[in-house]
């Protein structure tokens, strides 16, 4: 008997330790050249990495704000690619064009031209944040002050949802009809019917919300830890809350294998590989 419950405990643990043992091994980082990355957004269409740089206060529209393109590799391939922002966060693509949040505008930028061509005004928004488009062309962004999600949809700007269960939201991830809503838990709502459902809890304020090649949720909480969720299991991969180094909106390029972090503040992006 005891024989036998050693070989379970030992089956126990490889099994826990293969589900769950998942941790972040660093790639490359930037160097702090970055200024005030608040958000990544992988292109694999153009093979770049955008970052969008608040350069100071991420509330204030002091028009000093950017957008820098990485190569693949984390080298600098445009620092300032597109300028004329104020405090840029949560970014998506759809269509050839970059979205942008940017304080209380939705911007969108055409990627080819390098060019700001719409600003669409939030009115009644305080801090817009996260962006995400849905294969319909809907464009999703949260923001964090007003419990609201705004949507632009052919051509208009405007609150697509306002709960009470939706306070502090930030990150947002789209697939297959559904909006995934990231605060202090993960929220899905049907793209359709706008019905909501709560699907996590615990989560310690979700800053950036993405899923790996594993079809798995990694996120951020913006004070400086890392989650990976899998099968209702919340594994903390990295915590650099001490050195008060931030993992803002992060992104998990599925191309590159690769989960993107800004760490605002601390002026860099950092590549790392997810193990497991």
């Amino acid at each position: 008997m005891k024989l036998a419950k050693t070989f379970f405990t030992i089956f126990i643990l490889v099994v826990s330790s293969h589900s769950f043992g998942q941790k972040l091994v660093e790639v490359w980082r930037t160097g702090s050249n970055m200024k005030t990355p608040e958000s990544v957004y992988y292109s694999p269409d153009h093979d770049v990495i955008f970052v969008a740089n608040i350069n100071d206060n991420p509330s204030e529209k002091d028009g000093n704000g950017f957008i820098t393109q990485l190569n693949a590799d984390g080298s600098v391939k445009n620092m300032n690619w597109v300028s004329g922002l104020s405090a840029p966060k949560g970014m998506a693509i759809f269509d050839g064009k970059l979205y942008v949040s940017d304080v209380d505008e939705l911007v969108e930028i055409d990627i080819d031209q390098a060019k700001i061509i719409n600003r669409y005004p939030a009115p009644g928004s305080i801090f817009l944040n996260d962006v995400a488009a849905c294969s319909n062309g809907i464009i999703f962004v949260t923001d964090s002050r007003t419990n609201k999600i705004h949507a632009l949809s052919d051509g208009e700007f405007s609150v697509w949802l306002e709960s009470d269960d939706l306070k502090g939201i930030n990150g947002l991830y789209t697939e297959m009809g559904k909006l995934y809503i990231g605060s202090d838990k993960i929220h899905v709502a049907d793209v359709k019917t706008k019905e909501l459902k709560e699907i996590q809890s615990d989560c310690q304020g979700i800053d950036g919300l993405d899923k790996d090649n594993d079809d798995n949720f990694v996120f951020s909480n913006w004070a400086g830890r890392i989650f990976y969720l899998e099968d209702g299991q919340m594994t903390k991969m990295w915590d650099s809350t001490k050195e008060k180094i931030n993992t803002a909106d992060i992104f998990f390029a599925n191309d590159l294998n690769l989960l993107l972090v800004p760490t605002f503040f601390n002026n860099q992006v950092v590549a790392y590989r997810i193990e497991k």
